[in-house]
């Protein structure tokens, strides 16, 4: 299936930003309560000893992202280890959040740019759910300011571009109407358009489906690859897990000093 790059209503700035952190809210909350990213701990484990880093700089973290679910696990298996989320459009309210729950997890209140992070974020740059975002030419980017600052980084998606992902993503409007009640901190806002105006099970949807259609292959993220200026600098790695009827593709790229 050939790659369609359609829009997302989250990737729009005049997108209401309420609307878009109850939206990250709720994947948080998927991806962290259903354990979706558990299969990856020995690569991530692994990948930040290999680089010999403790800090995680988590891009485009939405509500806190995937890597909060990790969080305990991680902290057992590495010493020192600790977390900066980070998002172009950065859902404070559930930063703050997640940083009271963890003494390890801190967040940029700044949108920061995935295609240009300030030089004071050093660390393990992670992606999850979210590389999708960017059309081919600001993925390269992404890729390429990891190597020019001499930062690893790592990118995670839990969907394909298949049939059986989109048909998946069809039915998420009923894991919405499901779960909303117990996502925290409650908000009426988030009952609102969630049941009396079924603003978020749509955009869910439709959002899921773009996600899908826009995720880049195996294939497609090592062309990627041999485009980075200096690419051959580092070490990467690109293949994928297979998670009960899914699968996590994931590209991850370490310096080889």
């Amino acid at each position: 299936m050939k790659r369609i790059h359609l829009f997302e209503f989250e990737d729009q700035s005049w997108f209401p930003s309420f609307i878009r952190d109850y939206m990250t809210d709720f994947l948080q909350f998927m991806a962290n309560k259903t354990g979706l990213f558990n299969p990856i701990l020995p690569v991530m484990e692994e990948m930040m000893k290999t680089s010999k880093t403790d800090s995680i700089i988590d891009i485009c973290s939405g509500a806190g992202g995937a890597i909060i679910g990790l969080n305990n696990d991680l902290k057992k298996r590495i010493p020192n280890f600790n977390v900066t989320l980070t998002d172009f459009y950065p859902n404070i309210a559930a930063f703050e959040s997640v940083k009271k729950q963890f003494d390890n997890i801190d967040y940029e209140s700044q949108p920061i740019d995935a295609r240009k992070l300030p030089s004071h974020l050093k660390g393990f740059r992670t992606q999850f759910l979210s590389f999708h975002h960017f059309k081919p030419n600001d993925a390269l980017l992404i890729l390429q300011n990891a190597v020019d600052s001499e930062n690893p980084i790592a990118i995670f998606e839990a969907q394909e571009r298949s049939f059986a992902s989109i048909l998946g993503m069809l039915l998420s409007p009923i894991s919405v109407l499901l779960v909303t009640p117990f996502i925290r901190p409650f908000k009426i806002g988030r009952i609102i358009f969630t049941y009396l105006i079924p603003i978020v099970p749509l955009l869910i949807c439709w959002d899921g489906m773009v996600s899908s259609l826009r995720t880049y292959s195996i294939e497609e993220m090592n062309e990627l690859i041999l485009k980075v200026k200096n690419h051959e600098k580092y070490n990467w790695q690109v293949s994928k897990i297979k998670v009960g009827t899914g699968k996590i593709l994931y590209l991850i790229g370490i310096p080889k000093n």
